[in-house]
């Protein structure tokens, strides 16, 4: 893991968003009738772009995925994004990147501007060059499409830059592009989600991680 320019994941890779993500899920349902009280029922909103998961979930079309993603953000954006955790150890992981002189991107399917706002409030945004999401009207919400405008953004060589994360999105967008990619199993993503997709590396905790950037 020798390259120059880390992409990392947010969701499931540098914070644990469940409690923020599932509830704003979980208001929006009730906005449209649907009541789920159980959280854990959720979790599989974390990750894939949230339009999609909307319509692939709860069998919604375009307009009414649309509707619930606006009713998600009311709560998300106000409260949602601090309800949110930084996995123990990011900080050191991050700090020791930074140290080896490596240049650090934050790539996530989640709007940028919430992205940059969880990074500046729980204090990581400094250990990153530059934080890309997508668009609010859902631009590159797709891992393919926000990797490669990344790299184009940056001039960066897909043979020097690595993407890190914890669900196959990352891991396609990765390879899609002609990254390696590794995969992290302490976030979302099962083992056997992450296996599919091959990834160069697969971690099973953020400390093997870390030891893995030291070597």
């Amino acid at each position: 893991m020798h390259q120059q320019n880390i992409l990392f994941d947010l969701d499931g890779t540098l914070t644990d968003p469940r409690e923020g993500i599932t509830r704003s899920i979980q208001y929006a349902l009730a906005k449209l009738g649907i009541d789920e009280p159980d959280l854990t029922r959720l979790e599989h909103f974390i990750g894939p772009p949230l339009l999609q998961a909307f319509m692939q979930f709860y069998g919604f079309d375009q307009a009414k995925a649309w509707e619930a993603l606006n009713f998600y953000r009311e709560r998300f954006k106000v409260t949602g994004l601090y309800e949110n955790l930084l996995f123990d150890g990011v900080p050191e992981l991050l700090q020791a990147l930074n140290d080896q002189g490596r240049t650090l991107y934050i790539a996530t399917s989640k709007p940028w501007e919430y992205a940059r706002e969880i990074a500046r409030h729980f204090a990581f945004d400094h250990h990153f060059k530059v934080i890309y999401g997508s668009e609010l009207d859902g631009t590159r919400t797709d891992k393919i499409e926000l990797i490669r405008h990344l790299l184009d953004e940056e001039g960066l060589d897909p043979a020097q830059t690595l993407m890190v994360g914890d669900r196959k999105h990352d891991l396609i967008g990765a390879r899609s592009n002609g990254l390696q990619a590794v995969a992290v199993g302490y976030g979302l993503g099962s083992r056997a989600e992450l296996q599919a997709e091959t990834p160069a590396f697969h971690f099973e905790t953020l400390a093997e991680l870390h030891q893995a950037f030291m070597r």
